[in-house]
């Protein structure tokens, strides 16, 4: 998997070498998904590595813990004294419809309400169940889409290779880069062990894969700057995803809003963002703009369901791709039930979080080296491919879950009250993977770059 994933990343073979793994486990499922968990926190750990090379002459020896690995697909973070909120909409979930299953994703307010537009108001599941029972599913996906909501019908691996979308993904790359002429910008100067001091990241993704990616910036020193809308909360994954970041709130809709982000962009190093193909332009901040204002910018973006064919910009999230794709099709026929049974973890989020961050990396690797920045894209949908086309898992040994010894002595104090982090899935004997502050709370920080 390493040698595939650093592929796509432009990266060369013998690179892989200075990478290894340790430990021991796998996650259960039909799937690879303990692989692709080491695998893909390992080439974005490579790609740090490369950078650092450029001041040492060499490539770091890199160590990945496959268990360690698993675990931060799943949640790193334990309270102690307080609980996370629930993660999950009271109705969200997988619903039987008259000819086979459906999945409602309703997390934000306004995804709920497009739903309800369809399917009438439900305060409760079974009382929605009945109502989707009604419906043919292929006929409730279109119709809940089309009202703005997120809705999946749960198909097979084989039914979506022939589907228009399917097979418009599976003809992109699992990497999409383009590569511009640039000045070679350098980096700031920093210590070796926090190969991103000083690099500024504008953060403009939400739940899950973007954040994962940014938050493994951080961990190497970046200065994470989060930005989101005036009204949006995500309190189930809140404290798990804003480690090491500054969070602020901006409008984008207003002037002053638009105004202060476009002063944060032409000093951005690099640009992460997870929305929709054509939201950017609709607010006039389309890639041609980006790239007028900020030409060394190394701009990093994630679809749901890919950059072609009929779904594009269609909302999505990792569960959803899951039912589209086959995955949870699959895993309800290995596990021999009668219900969709998606991956234990949202392997396609922290995937693809992790490959987007190697991309932002080896951006900034090249724009150095080479006076290049790039352009990456990358989909849930085409990670989705990338694992199915792996293979089935070994199913060696059961996963267990953490243990007390697994997580750092010194507590972490956040907002909520303090907790214990997993130790980082990574060491080296260069770059040090350690967060400089703890996760925070949305909007708390202004919109403002740090001193470098």
């Amino acid at each position: 998997m390493v040698e595939e994933l650093w592929a796509a990343l432009g990266g060369k073979s013998s690179d892989s070498e200075a990478l290894s793994f340790d430990g021991f486990g796998e996650l259960p499922s039909l799937f690879r998904v303990t692989d692709l968990a080491a695998s893909s926190i390992g080439v974005a750990a490579l790609a740090v590595s490369e950078l650092t090379s450029l001041r040492t002459g060499r490539l770091s020896h890199t160590v990945v813990d496959r268990r360690m690995a698993s675990f931060w697909f799943g949640y790193s973070i334990q309270p102690i004294g307080w609980s996370l909120p629930a993660p999950w909409d009271p109705i969200a979930g997988d619903y039987r419809c008259r000819d086979g299953w459906i999945r409602l994703h309703t997390n934000a307010p306004h995804h709920r309400v497009a739903a309800e537009s369809v399917l009438g108001f439900h305060d409760d599941r079974s009382a929605m169940a009945r109502c989707v029972a009604e419906w043919g599913a292929t006929d409730l996906e279109s119709a809940v889409v089309q009202a703005g909501g997120c809705a999946a019908e749960m198909r097979t691996v084989e039914a979506w290779s022939n589907h228009s979308q399917g097979s418009a993904v599976a003809q992109e790359p699992l990497v999409g880069l383009t590569w511009h002429a640039a000045d070679g910008r350098p980096m700031p100067p920093g210590p070796l062990e926090r190969p991103l001091a000083g690099v500024r990241v504008l953060d403009l993704t939400r739940v899950l894969a973007g954040p994962v990616s940014t938050r493994f910036l951080a961990a190497y020193g970046a200065d994470v700057l989060r930005i989101d809308p005036i009204d949006w909360d995500e309190p189930g994954v809140v404290p798990e995803v804003t480690l090491g970041k500054r969070c602020a709130r901006l409008d984008l809709r207003a002037s002053g809003g638009r105004d202060t982000l476009l002063g944060l962009l032409r000093e951005a190093d690099v640009m992460v963002h997870g929305y929709r193909s054509d939201a950017l332009e609709r607010l006039v901040l389309g890639e041609s703009f980006r790239r007028e204002i900020c030409p060394d910018l190394i701009d990093v973006s994630l679809d749901a369901y890919g950059w072609s064919g009929p779904w594009v910009g269609r909302r999505g999230f990792d569960s959803l791709v899951q039912m589209s794709s086959g995955i949870a099709h699959a895993g309800m026929a290995w596990k021999g039930v009668d219900v969709p049974a998606p991956l234990p973890v949202q392997a396609l989020d922290h995937a693809t979080g992790y490959l987007m961050a190697a991309a932002a990396v080896r951006g900034l690797t090249r724009r150095i080296s080479c006076q290049e920045s790039v352009t990456a894209k990358l989909s849930l949908a085409r990670t989705a491919k990338f694992l199915i086309d792996s293979g089935q898992s070994r199913e060696t040994d059961r996963h267990a879950e953490p243990r007390p010894n697994d997580f750092a002595d010194r507590n972490e104090k956040t907002p909520w009250g303090d907790s214990k982090r997993l130790h980082p899935p990574v060491s080296s004997d260069t770059a040090s993977m350690a967060w400089d502050r703890p996760a925070g709370r949305l909007g708390a920080s202004a919109p403002v770059w740090l001193e470098r």
